[in-house]
Order: C-alpha cells, then sequence, then structure tokens
C-alpha cells in the first residue's frame, strides 16, 4: 500500500471516528445502539427505531441527522396526516398560469418520521416507492430524491393506542430495527439533574453529503468470500424452512445483510468481512421482517418473541471456519 493509500486510510478511519462521537454524544451510554445505527447509514439502508416513548428514539435520530450534515426534515406522523404533506403537491400558480410542484419533506437527506406508526396505512405507503427506488411519483412524473436519502423512523410498540402496525412491504424496506432501552443508572441520572439540555442539538456536523456517499462507497470496496456467501444463503434458508416461522426473510433482507456486514467491516477498519459480521448482524435485520407461526387470534407477537426466534434459527446454522 503506498503512503497516499494509507494516509487516505487514515483520513477515513478518523472521519468514521468522529462520526462515531458525535452521535454517541447524543445518545449516552449506547455504544452498541450508535454501532448498529452507523452500519445502516453506511449501508444507505433505512432505519427503524422502536422502543417506548422517552428513551431517546427522537433524540438518536436528530443527532444522526446532525452529524450526517446535509438537510434533515421531521414530520410527526399522525391519525390525520396525508400522503401529500409528506410527498408533496402540485398548485396552481396565476401568475405562471400553470401548476408548480410544492415539494414535501419528503426532499432531503435525511427524513425523520417521528411515530410512523400513528400515521394511517395509506400515508404509509405513500414511503414506499421513496424508500425502495429514491424517487416520488407525483402527477404522472419520477421525480428524484436528494443523494443520499435515509428514512429515519420512529415508532411505538405495537399494543401502544393509536398504532397501526406497519405492512410487511414496509417492514422490508427497512435494513435493520433498533431498540434503544432504558439508559445506564449513572446517565440517566445524569440526564434528570440536567433536563433542559437539547444533547442532539449540540452534535456537529462531522460529514456533508458527498463524504458520505464517499464511505457508502468504500463499503462497496469491502471483500466478502464465497464461503461467507454460502453462509449468507443459509442463514436466509433457515428462517424460511423453520416451523416457528410462518414467513421466512426476504432475498432483500439477503441482501441488506450482505452489504450491512460490509459496512460493520468497514466501521471496524477492514476491509473483508468475517463470519461475526454476518452473524451479529443476522437478528436486527431480519427479526421484523419474519412472521411468527400462528398464535391465537388477536394476539400481535412482540418484538422480543420475534428477536428470539429469529436468533434461535439463526444459532443452528453452521459458522464457517
Amino acid at each position: 500500500m503506498t503512503s497516499s493509500a494509507v494516509s487516505l486510510e487514515a483520513e477515513r478511519m478518523e472521519r468514521l471516528q468522529e462520526l462515531r462521537l458525535a452521535v454517541e454524544g447524543a445518545l449516552e451510554g449506547k455504544s452498541d445502539v450508535v454501532e448498529l445505527t452507523l452500519i445502516a447509514v453506511l449501508a444507505g439502508g433505512h432505519i427503524l427505531i422502536e422502543d417506548v416513548p422517552g428513551v431517546g428514539k427522537t433524540t438518536l435520530a436528530r443527532g444522526l441527522a446532525n452529524a450526517m450534515g446535509g438537510e434533515m426534515r421531521r414530520v410527526q406522523f399522525t391519525s390525520d396526516l396525508l400522503p401529500s404533506d409528506v410527498l408533496g403537491v402540485s398548485v396552481f400558480d396565476q401568475r405562471r398560469a400553470d401548476f408548480v410542484l410544492r415539494k414535501g419533506p419528503i426532499f432531503s437527506n435525511v427524513l425523520l418520521a417521528d411515530e410512523i406508526n400513528r400515521a394511517s396505512p395509506r400515508t404509509q405507503s405513500a414511503l414506499l416507492e421513496a424508500m425502495n427506488d429514491r424517487q416520488v411519483s407525483l402527477d404522472g412524473q419520477s421525480v428524484p430524491l436528494p443523494d443520499p436519502f435515509i428514512v429515519v423512523a420512529t415508532q411505538n410498540p405495537q399494543d401502544f393506542a393509536g398504532t397501526f402496525p406497519l405492512p410487511e412491504s414496509q417492514l422490508d424496506r427497512f435494513m435493520v430495527r433498533i431498540k434503544i432501552g432504558y439508559p445506564p443508572p449513572q446517565v440517566e441520572t445524569r440526564l434528570m439533574l440536567d433536563p433542559e439540555t437539547d444533547r442532539a442539538a449540540d452534535v456537529p456536523a462531522v460529514l456533508d453529503p458527498r463524504s458520505l456517499i464517499d464511505l457508502q462507497r468504500d463499503v462497496d470496496r469491502v471483500s466478502i468470500d464465497s464461503a461467507l456467501g454460502t453462509y449468507l444463503q443459509a442463514l436466509v434458508t433457515a428462517t424460511r424452512s423453520t416451523p416457528a416461522l410462518s414467513l421466512g426473510a426476504s432475498t432483500r433482507a439477503g441482501m441488506n445483510l450482505s452489504r450491512a456486514a460490509r459496512a460493520r467491516a468497514l466501521l471496524n477498519g477492514r476491509r473483508y468481512c468475517i463470519a461475526d459480521d454476518l452473524h451479529e448482524l443476522a437478528v436486527p435485520l431480519f427479526a421484523h421482517r419474519v412472521r411468527l407461526a400462528a398464535h391465537a387470534e388477536g394476539y400481535v407477537p412482540s418484538r422480543e418473541e420475534a428477536e428470539v426466534a429469529v436468533r434461535d434459527v439463526i444459532n443452528r446454522v453452521p459458522v464457517p471456519l
């Protein structure tokens, strides 16, 4: 490796470390959550943060958006939110005697969809094309979204009042589902004694859109050998063949896991994947995409149950040596 290549490698690692520290400044004591979030960002995936209210879901999303740079727009999803409130609408301009597109908040680098499962299924489905194709269709025209474009959505548990379950087609477009959990006691004590501090607002922008795109392209250069490819396919197949699950992981889920594993390797200073990259990420990438086998009518399985079932399946697949 030439000296210039070594210098670029060191600069890249320094930039990733700055990004990690910046986001951890918004969400103290949750380095594992921050790492999983950054893996999804580097892999160009969308993020679903699910937990009870008041544990820092929106704080993490805002801190991440600030650290990434670029434009962030926040939408509070409610039961009366319409698709046009997110995508935009064409209005008639009398001066031009023509219709003009007024772009909605989705035209941003980071769309913070707060409490996404409080909106109706119709409004939720408006995000499907944007999340998959990075474009929206308005008045018969396909309008591209900014690059990069990432949806960071928060949601309350499904058994909370006033929530609508996300359809499987939309869940499959989220690369990861993340649980934050309560902060460590010493961090929680500090937060309670200083409740007015907005830690997300103090997060500096350590990247810009161009820099993030460069890092995402670096992910493509991380190698994954054929043995790991076979292991990856075996993980996906295992979720489809177990009686514990009535719906296994999709092909998109496997593709997402492959890219997320590369991002994890890059974040940890490697240019190659190892089995741990796939094994450690399988649960947060698969659990929200699968469906548990039939329960009693009206019973909604919890996130924890899905994760336990997927973890059990994953642990049965032999890890390549």
